[in-house]
């Protein structure tokens, strides 16, 4: 498995535009939380943004870019032709797909954790001054470290998402094509539906709205699931992805 490992760590090392994509995750992850924090005031003695949310914005804007990276490491090869002397000179197919996993994984972890933690100090200063609470966005406090943990471990979650689905469709458009699809269509059809039996059940199955939960820190009751519970859905998401890739991946030629 080691030369799986440091294999893929070189492919993605060295493929084209990595530096760039993971450049751009950080830069409109701390972007996106910098403008939905210079937008929203809280003024008088209840405020109905949740501080967290509103400062670890960006993750919905980089989420994309994070879906990028994953595909193109996959779908990539394939257009390259690069996968048929993968596959000659590392024939379990299985572990290739482990490997990619474990790789984009840790990749993602670091530099999504690099992303929210860069977030953190800039939005809190401008949550102060749009009159929230000083408490705030305090990393070592309350539900804090839940909102910045679980969102780093979303991110991971998408790309690793990402990969299952490119590994089922191979082609680089398709695939960004139905991830992109399905992360933002349940929002929409959330607020397109009327019927609030049917929004709740599109909110606990949408791999978005449900894994973002891990934000909240206020009126955690009024969720449909848990912050941990609702992370579990894109968990969910990701397995049956890299599952039904596995399988299509062991069964059809290179």
């Amino acid at each position: 498995m080691t030369d799986h490992l440091r294999a893929e760590w070189t492919k993605i090392r060295t493929l084209p535009g990595t530096g760039r994509l993971l450049v751009t995750i950080v830069a409109l992850t701390v972007a996106g939380s910098v403008t939905a924090s210079a937008l929203v005031s809280c003024t008088g003695e209840a405020c109905g943004y949740d501080p967290a949310v509103i400062g670890l914005f960006g993750v919905q804007v980089s989420q994309a870019v994070v879906a990028i990276l994953a595909v193109l490491m996959v779908a990539g090869e394939y257009g390259t032709g690069m996968i048929a002397l993968t596959l000659t000179a590392m024939p379990d197919r299985i572990r290739v797909l482990a490997a990619k996993a474990i790789v984009l994984a840790g990749l993602t972890l670091v530099t999504g954790g690099v992303a929210v933690l860069a977030s953190v100090p800039v939005t809190r200063r401008l949550l102060l001054g749009n009159g929230f609470a000083p408490e705030a966005l305090v990393l070592t406090a309350g539900p804090m470290p839940r909102a910045v943990v679980g969102s780093v471990l979303y991110l991971t979650l998408i790309a690793l998402f990402s990969l299952g689905v490119a590994t089922a469709v191979r082609d680089s458009a398709t695939a960004i094509g139905v991830v992109l699809g399905l992360l933002y269509l349940f929002p929409a059809l959330i607020l397109l539906v009327g019927d609030e039996g049917w929004q709740r059940t599109l909110w606990q199955i949408s791999p978005m709205n449900a894994g973002l939960a891990v934000q909240s820190t206020t009126n955690l009751a009024a969720l449909p699931l848990s912050p941990w519970a609702g992370l579990g859905v894109p968990a969910a998401w990701a397995a049956a992805a890299l599952v039904g890739g596995g399988l299509s991946f062991r069964a059809r030629d290179a």
